[in-house]
């Protein structure tokens, strides 16, 4: 917890606002997509999801492969707090819808769906995108696929199992977004970022949630930074954001959103 506590200082020490941002692809990124409003009909959608999910009181067996939870107490999960504990946080949210809005990738994959809140906004962001989406619990995987079919989204395929097999299944073709929220560790979080390498373009853009959930991720961050492949990151202390465009110099930001 002091982790997370002084190093969210020391990032507000550190970030920058528009002004002090002396890229055009960043700055514009910030002023036309990160510092503006989201569309009202995506916000309501998000949080009909999100109050389906607050309302349900049914517990459920979950199987983590990842890291584990530093809130739940075992494996039996109710839903409601799963989506409230676990969740995207609605700010983040709209801000992810933004994102997936301004770029507008055609080929997603999350690693890491829960109960697939941030699958959902991916899909709100870019309604026509394929989405795909690897969950390792199978009582967590059948409750996202209820939701999928409740609030018709059509563009999802989840895939369940555990991500040492199913991402290596999926990595078949170009990605424009991953985003990895589904490991928050050091050493799964790297493996996994290098085995999606070589399924990125020049516009590819990966997104780690969590990269401050301990010192050892953010030590994994660092190292996804320094990459050779990797030209641009935008660190929004919830998100590491990555691009890997030859055009750009090589620069690192640090920007409160």
């Amino acid at each position: 917890m002091w982790f997370k506590i002084s190093s969210f200082f020391i990032f507000l020490f550190k970030c920058k606002n528009k002004h002090g941002i002396h890229s055009p692809f960043v700055y514009d990124l910030l002023t036309q997509c990160l510092n503006t409003s989201t569309n009202l009909k995506k916000r309501s959608t998000f949080k009909k999801v999100k109050a389906y999910y607050h309302a349900n009181k049914q517990e459920i067996e979950v199987t983590d492969f990842g890291q584990g939870s530093t809130y739940f107490k075992g494996n039996k999960r109710q839903i409601a707090a799963i989506a409230k504990i676990a969740g995207i946080k609605t700010k983040n949210a709209f801000t992810l819808i933004r994102f997936v809005e301004y770029f507008k990738p055609k080929e997603i994959l999350e690693i890491g769906t829960s109960l697939g809140l941030a699958t959902t906004v991916l899909q709100l962001g870019n309604p026509t995108a394929n989405i795909t989406t690897l969950e390792g619990c199978q009582q967590t995987s059948n409750i996202a696929k209820k939701m999928f079919l409740k609030f018709n989204f059509n563009n999802i395929h989840l895939v369940e199992g555990n991500f040492d097999t199913t991402l290596q299944n999926v990595l078949n073709k170009k990605y424009d977004l991953i985003f990895f929220d589904g490991n928050h560790n050091k050493e799964a979080t790297l493996k996994y970022f290098k085995q999606c390498l070589p399924f990125i373009h020049n516009d590819s853009i990966f997104i780690f949630d969590d990269i401050y959930w301990s010192k050892r991720m953010q030590q994994a961050w660092n190292e996804i930074k320094n990459n050779h492949l990797v030209t641009v990151t935008i660190d929004t202390y919830y998100w590491g954001i990555v691009f890997f465009r030859k055009e750009q110099k090589k620069q690192h930001f640090t920007i409160k959103v």
